[in-house]
This record gives structure tokens, sequence and C-alpha cells, in this order.
């Protein structure tokens, strides 16, 4: 039987049954990753003139005078359970009075990766990590982001420390930004740490082992639950998206994972929040031009008030983070299972965030998503250029050297930061698709429960209720609306193209 035959025996209804070889999976998503990553202007290979220059780095940076020595301190790190780039290190000390000093060391990523080095280069071309299910494109080499430059387990490395201390309401009181060595004690991953954090199993045994680090990450997760009511009072926004990660047997795909929020993963993030909002206002006293990241108000507010109005609530004719968070919350609790679906409408209103350059005394348009004013991104260097970027002028103000960037090189490196990062999304999101449609590929013809997800002009769009997979519906879409339940059945992919079609059974 030709393949149009069997796609037209599953466009009729009947399923097929052939077995798929799975052997190729991994490499099949990495050619069409690596084919996304050229057609969007991204380097998928670093340059020989960059491998070159990394033959010569050998060692972590070596401590300079002047650092202070913060090693002796019960560091730890809380991220991914496969990640090996270690950006960040959080530590807590209780001084009385409900009041609480955390610390956040930043891995001194300048320290190795020089301005206008071969690596810095191509750093600044691709300006992030791109994470597709089948290959990771790092933004540096593999030796240097999850090894000299990145805050491992057991190991002296150089940091940035930003330095926070809060009351008992969770409000800043004062903070400071200075070099340090640290080592890391712990390399913990989000899932487990959960499951302790939320009293569901015992602390992982890297905390049972060091000595007053279970008290230290209690401490850490008290204020940073304070934190978060906090912000959410503010206005800060609190979405549920769904995001998948693919798991592989051996070189085969086999299923698709939620990625959920967790209380380690806001506990991280929080501190994150509260540290790059630092970062702006040091380099703001300091008198200098730093790179921000900002989220304008919504110029489509009023679809966003037309929105909520569907829903009977009613928002303010001017954009008001705190009635939208009210109005999130209140729907997060009247129809749970189609919040998510929710989120993402109103995000898409939003807009996307960019980054733009802030000059010392002007009025920083900031992020209204966090409900902040004074937002940069510095926490992730091995990561993201603009964080590495933010790293090299804090160095500067810290040793009262002038700015390493000139105003123009500046604004023009926000530009491209926020061209390459959606750049970079969207082929994020296009493997995954193909992902998608790469573990479908074999079930032409099988029917699913399914959730509208999304429904305009341009298309209706499930999820499908067991696998966390979104498709177009191209037959009996008619009526259907977000968050109406519904059965489809499987009739067409794409793996190519990440193209995923049903009808309406």
């Amino acid at each position: 039987m030709s393949s149009h035959d069997s796609e037209s025996k599953a466009r009729s209804g009947g399923p097929t049954h052939a077995t798929r070889d799975t052997s190729h999976d991994r490499e099949r998503l990495t050619s069409i990753a690596r084919r996304a990553m050229l057609e969007r202007n991204l380097e998928p290979d670093f340059p020989p003139a960059a491998l070159k220059e990394l033959t010569r780095l050998h060692a972590p940076a070596v401590a300079e005078e002047g650092l202070r020595d913060l090693r002796e301190l019960l560091w730890a790190a809380i991220d991914n359970d496969d990640s090996r780039d270690i950006d960040q290190l959080t530590v807590a000390e209780s001084e009385g009075g409900g009041r609480v000093r955390v610390r956040v060391a930043i891995a001194d990523v300048d320290a190795l990766v020089r301005k206008g080095s071969a690596l810095d280069l191509h750093a600044a071309a691709n300006t992030t990590s791109v994470y597709t299910p089948a290959v990771v494109f790092p933004m540096l080499p593999a030796a240097l982001s999850t090894d000299l430059t990145s805050l491992n387990q057991d190991g002296d490395r150089l940091a940035l420390v930003v330095d926070m201390l809060f009351d008992a309401q969770a409000t800043l009181l004062e903070s400071d930004i200075y070099r340090a060595r640290v080592r890391n004690r712990a390399q913990l991953a989000y899932p487990s740490m959960a499951v302790w954090l939320e009293g569901h199993a015992q602390a992982p045994a890297r905390v049972r082992e060091v000595a007053g680090l279970a008290e230290n990450l209690r401490l850490q997760d008290q204020l940073a639950q304070r934190l978060v009511e906090s912000r959410h009072r503010n206005g800060a926004l609190d979405f549920e998206t769904l995001e998948t990660r693919a798991v592989f047997q051996g070189e085969g795909i086999s299923s698709l994972e939620l990625d959920r929020k967790n209380r380690a993963k806001q506990l991280i993030e929080d501190f994150m929040i509260a540290a790059n909002g630092v970062g702006a206002k040091f380099l703001a006293a300091k008198k200098f031009p730093s790179i921000r990241r900002v989220l304008r108000s919504p110029e489509r507010w009023d679809r966003i008030v037309a929105f909520a109005a569907s829903f009977g609530s009613k928002l303010p004719g001017e954009p008001d983070a705190v009635a939208l968070e009210a109005f999130l919350l209140q729907r997060r609790k009247a129809e749970p299972e189609k919040f998510a679906d929710l989120s993402l409408v109103v995000i898409k209103l939003i807009g996307r965030g960019e980054y733009a350059l802030d000059l010392p005394g002007d009025e920083a348009p900031g992020h209204f998503g966090l409900a902040v004013k004074d937002y940069t991104h510095s926490t992730a260097p091995n990561r993201r250029y603009p964080d590495l970027i933010t790293q090299r002028l804090l160095k500067a103000a810290i040793a009262g050297a002038p700015p390493p960037y000139a105003l123009e090189e500046l604004g023009q490196l926000a530009k491209h930061c926020t061209d390459q990062e959606d750049a970079a999304t969207k082929v994020e999101r296009s493997v995954r698709k193909s992902a998608a449609a790469l573990l479908l590929s074999d079930r032409l013809g099988a029917s699913f429960d399914a959730v509208v997800s999304g429904a305009s002009m341009s298309g209706t769009w499930v999820r499908l209720c067991t696998i966390p997979v979104e498709g177009r519906v191209e037959q009996g879409f008619q009526g259907l609306d977000v968050g109406d339940r519904v059965r489809v059945k499987l009739v067409h992919t794409d793996v190519e193209r990440g193209f995923i079609d049903f009808v309406r059974v």
C-alpha cells in the first residue's frame, strides 16, 4: 500500500497498525532542529576560532585579590534534574525579628569569556542556549557552561553575589552586590525538592548529608512563600502554562511529560526576580546604563477587558495589573481545568517581553507581568547573553571602572537579543511540535478525548487529555469554543513541519 493510500485510509476512519521504527528518532529530530536553527539565522555549531580559544582554557578562573571568601556558607543549587549548566546558588540566614538575609551567587562567566573574544562573539550571535527535545545548542561550549564556568557541586568558583535583607513582610530593607569565592554544597533537583518542601517525602539524600542544609532550605522556602504573596498583592500575574518535555528510551521518543510549576521552582523564581531587581537598581545607583527586561503595558488592553467581560468580570478601562491578577485568580478557582488555556489567551493579548536600553536618570518602562519597575536579566550568564552583558556592567560598577559598552552598542545589543530570543523560542516550539507529530505518527485513525485550546478565524485547535499534544481540527470544528470537551480522531501528521491534524468524531 502506498503512503498516499495509507493516509487516505486514516482520513476515512480506519486506523493504521504499522509499528514505527524508533531507532532514529533522536537523529531525525536533531536534523530538524539544526535546519530550524539555520532558517532562523542561529548558529548550531561553534566556529573554529571559538573552539581553538577553548583549548587554551583548562581550569576555572583563579581567585583575585580583594574578593570575599564565602565558601563556608551552605550554598546549594536547585535546578532541573538534567541541568548541568549551574548559573546560581542560594543561601539564607536568619537575623532575628523575622528578618532574613538571602544571598544569590551568580557564576562569574566573564572571568573566562572575555568581551570581544571568539567565544564571546559566538555567544553574542545566538544570545541564548536553545533547548530542543533531542539536542541542546548551548550558548557556550559544554566544557565551559557545564564545568569551568558552572557552579558545580564541591568546586570552588568565582561569583557575583547579590546580598538582600528582607523583613518579616518580605520587604527589601537593604541590598548590595559584590564579588566572592563560593562553593556549592549540594546540587538538587526541582522534583525531589518540591515533594519534600510540600511534606510528601523525606529530604533528598544530599540535604540529609550536609549538616544544617535542611534548616537553611526551609528558611529559604518560608521567605519565598512570603515573597510570592507580596508580589501577587502588587499585581504580579500568575499564569499556568503547559510546557512539555520529550522522554527518550534509547534513541526513540517514548512519551511527552508536562513540566509543571512546583514549590521548588517557585522558590528559585522568586529569588531570581528579587536578585534581578537589585541588579537593575545597583546599576542605576552607580549612574550606569543597563539592558532592562521589560514588558510594557498591554496595547490590546481593550481586548483583555472584553475577554474578562465574557466571563462576567469587569476590568478597568486602563491597564491594571492588580485587577487582572484578581481576575486570573478568580478563574483559576472557578475552572482550574481550563485555566491553562485561559492563561494562554491572556499571555498572547499582553504581548511578549523585550530587552531595552535604560539610560541613567530615565524612567524605566518596567515589567507589567511581574509588577516591578526595575528589572534586568543577570542570573543566567551561562545560558543568556543579556545576563553576561549585565555581569560585565556590574563588575565594572563594583570596580569603579567605566562601563565596558558604549551606549549605541548597548542599544543595538538590546534589539539583537530580543530578535534572537524570539527566533530561539520559535525553533524550540517548532521542534516540540515535530516531536509530538513523531510520537503520534503510528496512531493514525486513533480517537482521543480532547479540550479545545484555541478557536479563531485562523483555525480551531485541541489539546489531548491523555497526551500533552496539540493539533488542528480540520473537520467538524463549527460551533466549538475554548474549553469545550470533544472527541477527535487523528488523521494526519507531518513530522518535518510539526503538523498534527484531527477531525471531530
